[in-house]
């Protein structure tokens, strides 16, 4: 998973990027070759890895005969911020980077820094079936092939009707101490997805719309009656502490230690999936706001010169072929419309089949939050 986490990892990389960028080509990209070799760099954890060596990969190349794809793959992206760099450099100076497509969570901070050649949709017809909630962070200059959310989960051992509102998961926690736990928001997208939930319900409709993109300090101002509803909470929470990571909550969801929990969609069918979370374990989703979600991205570095087969390679990845991968191999929610997958795995993301990908905060402010959220909430 590198939606919501990732991200904010390579934001302060974006900069030194952004100011090489600025210094280089502003479009196009470089001479064409004929090559059919494909240069793949993904990041992130292993099951990226087992989606794109074990399923998208061999269907790829199954599919177009005389394509090959290398991968390299760089575990939990340690080497991110070194490679958002070197993209920059590539860009300024008009050089080749060395990979002709990226699934990585800088993908956003490459597109903030002018980085990428901009899809063409007539050579990428499967983009029209992409869900228009994946395409703001990345402004049309990167591709949507996967989503993820943060949903509910709750044991239907001893929750038969999970709250559907956050007012009324607000007064569930209150009304059930020690059976609802969130890790701290620095530490995970699921618990950083249910603080900003919990803020967003005090926030304007226009000023936080303008915060998914913008930094301004002076909108922060209205976190101070969210900030203060999470601080109400600690007396319910588990123990009165918040785990440290997406998976520690999990951990405890699955030991029955708690009953309730903000949890990732596909880490948590991941797990079911492997046998290491109960089946009593299910997932809802809540209004007023929703928990927030967002995409995975492929990006193409400006000067390629492969991009006709770098967009071989996505386009497929948008099939209905490859999105069942993504689906049954990392339970990642399709980029396309889920009816156009099996009937099987439509039924996997029962309670969940239609997310609406809310965005999170732009980079600053989220970093931001979570320091607030230390000082003011925990």
């Amino acid at each position: 998973m590198k939606s919501l986490v990732k991200i904010v990892a390579a934001g302060a990389a974006v900069v030194a990027a952004t100011s090489l960028a600025a210094c280089g080509s502003s479009g196009g990209s470089g001479k064409q070759t004929a090559s059919k070799d494909i240069r793949l760099y993904v990041s992130g954890d292993v099951n990226e890895q087992d989606l794109w060596a074990k399923a998208l990969i061999p269907g790829f190349e199954k599919a177009n005969p005389g394509y090959k794809v290398h991968l390299t793959f760089d575990e939990h992206g340690v080497n991110d911020t070194t490679q958002l760099a070197k993209l920059g450099a590539a860009v300024k100076t008009k050089r080749d980077y060395g990979y002709d497509v990226i699934d990585t969570g800088f993908v956003p901070s490459a597109v903030q820094g002018n980085l990428l050649a901009k899809p063409d949709s007539s050579k990428l017809p499967n983009m029209a079936g992409i869900s228009q909630d994946l395409l703001p962070p990345v402004k049309g200059m990167a591709v949507p092939y996967r989503g993820t959310a943060v949903a509910l989960a709750y044991n239907t051992k001893f929750v038969k009707n999970p709250p559907k509102t956050l007012d009324a998961l607000l007064a569930w926690i209150k009304a059930h101490p020690g059976k609802f736990t969130y890790n701290s928001p620095n530490s995970g997208g699921a618990g950083g997805g249910f603080v900003t939930t919990v803020v967003d319900k005090y926030v304007p409709a226009g000023p936080r719309k303008t915060m998914t993109n913008t930094y301004d300090k002076a909108d922060e101002k209205y976190w101070k009656d969210g900030l203060a509803t999470l601080k109400g909470l600690k007396p319910s929470i588990y123990q009165h502490v918040y785990p440290n990571g997406n998976q520690a909550v999990l951990d405890l969801l699955g030991k029955e230690s708690i009953w309730m929990a903000p949890a990732w969609v596909d880490q948590t069918l991941s797990a079911q999936q492997a046998g290491t979370m109960p089946k009593s374990i299910k997932l809802t989703t809540i209004t007023g706001p929703t928990f927030p979600g967002g995409g995975d991205y492929l990006g193409v570095p400006k000067n390629d010169g492969r991009i006709a087969a770098a967009d071989k390679l996505i386009n497929y990845t948008l099939t209905p072929d490859a999105q069942a991968k993504v689906a049954d191999v990392m339970s990642g929610f399709p980029a396309i419309d889920i009816t156009k997958l099996p009937a099987a795995l439509q039924k996997k993301f029962a309670g969940v089949a239609n997310p609406t990908f809310r965005q999170g905060y732009q980079t600053n402010l989220s970093n931001d939050l979570n320091q607030q959220w230390q000082s003011n909430a925990a």
